[in-house]
């Protein structure tokens, strides 16, 4: 059976409004200028905001999401700009940020989401792009495409010819993918359109449509906005479909056959989505805000900073494009984040110029 975890081992921003929670005060600043450090206890990271160096000839566009390969290599897409068809939207870096190869400009205006999971002997990247792209699809390491396809008509959930179609429109009759996750044992897939028909679909192990798991709504079991997933792993012998469902402030949590089992509203905001190591959940929050739960989902901030925020937020999120006023330390609008097998954190923030943070485990 496949072997899979995320990122191997293991926007419209007018919706930033929720209730802020309390919690403890966060240690962030340079500390007898030295690093930046953030976090605290048991929990501290020292940052590298310009971890990844790219070459000239490429430019960082808007930067979606990240995963880690088996040899600890940093994959990052970007959203990409339609104009700029023979630009690469994949980056991929080595495990000390050096540039190492580029592809994927079949995704450029509409990359999003992408995962890297391991097959029997062989790695391959899942990629969803939405926008004007549209699609869902399998690539080798090297940008080589496996599978290549659009919305699942059998799911009933679409309207006639988004199978098809390239147009750049939105809409709950729309496929809009956002992010994927896989099945620990039978190697199946579960796929998000967060901006879409706002459901989750299940796929066997080579891309055939299954079901579909949830619709459009507040209850449980519904979705505003699933824009990430992944499978919670913290009790081994009971794995579970978690999905950020961004747009009701939640994260909600399924069996691996979709029947919904419980949802934790607090403390999030617009969380984006989710990745495990050992004991730890990582949820990046597009509200300038990173969480980890521990096993029993208590709450350990690394970045949750009030003030800051209603800076990130003003002016409808005009700071997002003036990086000369972002501050060390701190986070604008993180879309993704994940592990790598030392437990570091990678984050990649929704911002023009693109952004790739290391968090590197103290």
């Amino acid at each position: 059976m496949p072997n899979s975890s995320r990122r191997h081992f293991l926007e419209r921003s007018s919706l930033f409004a929720g209730a802020v929670v309390t919690f403890p005060n966060i240690a962030t600043g340079k500390k007898n200028g030295g690093p930046v450090i953030i976090g605290e206890g048991d929990y501290q990271y020292e940052v590298d905001h310009n971890f990844a160096k790219l070459p000239d000839k490429f430019s960082w566009q808007t930067t979606h999401n990240v995963a880690i390969d088996a040899e600890q290599n940093l994959y990052v897409m970007h959203e990409g700009r339609p104009n700029q068809k023979d630009h690469p939207s994949i980056f991929v870096f080595d495990p000390v940020g050096k540039f190492i190869r580029a592809f994927g400009s079949q995704f450029q205006g509409g990359g999003h989401g992408i995962e890297v999971r391991t097959e029997g002997k062989e790695q391959f990247l899942y990629i969803t792009a939405y926008q004007n792209v549209k699609s869902f699809a399998k690539l080798t390491l090297t940008g080589d495409v496996v599978w290549y396809q659009r919305a699942p008509m059998g799911s009933g959930r679409y309207a006639e010819g988004e199978d098809t179609t390239t147009k750049r429109d939105w809409g709950r009759n729309k496929f809009m993918p956002t992010n994927t996750a896989f099945h620990p044992t039978d190697g199946s897939i579960y796929l998000a359109d967060g901006y879409g028909a706002h459901c989750v679909h299940h796929y066997d192990d080579t891309g055939k449509y299954l079901s579909t798991i949830g619709k459009p709504g507040k209850n449980d079991g519904e979705f505003n906005l699933p824009h990430g997933l992944w499978i919670d792993s913290r009790d081994p012998a009971n794995p579970t479909l978690c999905v950020a469902d961004r747009a009701n402030s939640r994260l909600q949590w399924f069996t691996l056959n979709g029947e919904h089992i419980k949802t934790l509203a607090e403390p999030f905001i617009l969380p984006a989505n989710v990745d495990i190591h050992n004991d730890l959940m990582l949820v990046p929050d597009l509200s300038a805000r990173l969480t980890l739960l521990d096993k029993n989902d208590a709450v350990i901030h690394l970045a949750n900073d009030d003030n800051w925020r209603k800076q990130v937020t003003a002016n409808r999120n005009k700071l997002r494009s003036q990086p000369n006023k972002w501050v060390d330390g701190k986070f604008i609008h993180p879309h993704d984040a994940c592990f790598d097998n030392e437990g570091n954190i990678f984050v990649a923030e929704w911002v023009s110029t693109g952004r790739v943070t290391r968090l590197k485990k103290i």
